[in-house]
């Protein structure tokens, strides 16, 4: 059965029912390995998206029956618009992908080079709750090395948009290897889902990892190499 709503003039087609909406949140399930944009995500201004999520989601806190006139929450919607624009989604935007500088490898240096506990301050794409925990990333340098804090702010950019943890993960790998020009590239995320553990089967405990590896790492002694030492920095 399709389900037709029409949202700002744009007609959305969807062919699953409630149920099954609610089992790919709980899944968190997604088939694409790129976030998916539309191709006109971007040509409206900031300012434009931040009037209009204000104004959409000032009409949210009135279904819920706030009471918009109130000191505390009359400024909510304006809030709310400029945090997700500006804070929480900015890494939507390519425009706002950090320069990743890299500079020539003079040293020869050839063993693996590890940076661990990355903040990843990040939302589930089928709830809009927190994904928050860490990420370590190790790389094994050919002819190019990168600054290490452009390797926290490349995870904090892809970090920073609607995603599933899978994706998050293979985003950093894939761009690392493109930007060192080399596949001996290992990403590893723990996190806690907030939509695990304040809604649905509430588990406060429990957490996610996942790993991304290629080149050198698809050899054990390497990529046990790298568990082992983030293994130490977590003691």
């Amino acid at each position: 059965m399709k389900n037709v709503v029409k949202i700002n003039g744009y007609r959305i087609m969807s062919t699953i029912n409630k149920e099954e909406i609610e089992a790919i949140g709980d899944a968190h399930a997604s088939s694409a390995t790129e976030t998916p944009l539309r191709a006109d995500a971007f040509d409206k201004s900031d300012d434009e998206k931040i009037k209009n999520i204000q104004h959409h989601f000032a009409e949210i806190m009135k279904e819920l029956g706030l009471d918009l006139t109130d000191d505390s929450l009359s400024g909510t919607p304006y809030r709310f618009a400029k945090m997700y624009v500006k804070e929480l989604f900015y890494g939507l935007n390519p425009a706002n992908r950090p320069r990743t500088s890299t500079f020539e490898n003079k040293y020869g240096y050839q063993k693996m080079l590890v940076e661990q506990n990355i903040n990843i301050d990040s939302s589930c794409e089928h709830h809009f709750l927190p994904i928050v925990g860490n990420a370590h990333v190790g790389y094994i340098p050919k002819d190019k090395v990168i600054g290490l804090s452009k390797i926290n702010r490349l995870v904090d950019y892809y970090s920073h948009r609607p995603q599933v943890q899978e994706r998050l993960c293979l985003q950093i790998l894939k761009d690392l290897q493109k930007t060192l020009g080399t596949d001996d590239v290992i990403v590893v995320v723990n996190a806690k889902h907030l939509c695990v553990s304040s809604r649905g089967i509430k588990d406060k405990n429990s957490f996610t990892t996942t790993i991304e590896f290629g080149g050198k790492f698809a050899d054990p002694i390497y990529r046990n190499e790298f568990l082992g030492i983030i293994a130490k920095g977590d003691n």
